[in-house]
């Protein structure tokens, strides 16, 4: 039951739920990756299933798509789609400006090809992922796996000229092995404890050769859904300025989510 959740989980909970109701009858939708879209995802299936609702998706990796067919949404390729009315994707970090850091889930081009492709791209987070400053979280880097150690040296020598308080770059690895993309390639993690001007350092990773694209999404949100352990939920809107909160309550059973893990 929703209820049983951590605070966490309810933060995440609330905050797709909200999420959900910017998606209207028609749209076709890009959805993102990461433990809190997968509530998004459930969230939607349970409105396609009871409530009649008609989308089409674009999921941003092959374990979203999964989710998204055994909740009865349809999938489509974004080549098939064209254009998307909405994108909605969880982060890793977001600040004031609602810049991002994104990839913690190795879908970061994927994430960003689609949320580029929409009218309008919402993150949806709890509220641990704000922060004043990028940089936390290690950023994310996809590169080639042909001569990944010279790109990874090539980052570190570009990181000396520039404005963040560290250096290290790690290669992504899960049980021994380099963790590989969707499209086949490496994930560089780069710890630089704060990124002074996130714009920037955007700009010149992607000027390294085989690096293929990094996890700051600068310019691309418009909107970002809060969700906190009490049930409320904050929207602001970068455009508009507004911000507005809402609760929900946590009385009433949702087994379907009885299975979402961190």
């Amino acid at each position: 039951m929703a209820k049983d959740l951590s605070p966490v989980e309810k933060a995440k909970f609330v905050a797709a739920k909200q999420a959900c109701a910017m998606v209207q009858d028609g749209m076709k939708l890009g959805l993102g990756t990461g433990s809190t879209a997968e509530w998004l995802v459930r969230c939607l299936g349970e409105m396609v299933r009871g409530e009649g609702l008609r989308i089409q998706a674009v999921p941003t990796s092959a374990r979203t798509a999964d989710l998204a067919r055994e909740q009865g949404i349809e999938v489509i390729s974004l080549e098939e789609a064209g254009w998307l009315d909405l994108t909605i994707d969880g982060a890793d970090e977001f600040d004031g400006d609602l810049n991002l850091i994104k990839g913690g889930g190795a879908a970061l081009l994927h994430e960003k090809i689609v949320a580029t492709a929409s009218d309008r791209m919402v993150v949806i987070a709890d509220a641990t992922k704000q922060v004043e400053t990028l940089g936390a979280f290690p950023l994310p880097v996809e590169v080639i796996p042909f001569g990944w150690q010279a790109t990874k040296v090539l980052i570190e020598e570009t990181l000396v000229g520039l404005d963040v308080l560290g250096r290290e770059v790690a290669l992504r690895e899960k049980d021994g092995a380099p963790v590989r993309t969707d499209e086949g390639n490496f994930v560089l993690d780069l710890h630089l404890k704060r990124i002074g001007n996130a714009r920037q350092l955007g700009l010149v990773l992607n000027q390294v050769p085989g690096v293929v694209e990094n996890g700051l999404f600068v310019d691309i949100c418009d909107a970002v859904v809060i969700g906190h352990g009490d049930g409320r939920v904050e929207t602001r809107d970068l455009h508009s300025g507004e911000a507005e909160e809402t609760r929900f309550d946590f009385l009433a059973p949702d087994n379907i989510f009885n299975d979402i893990a961190d």
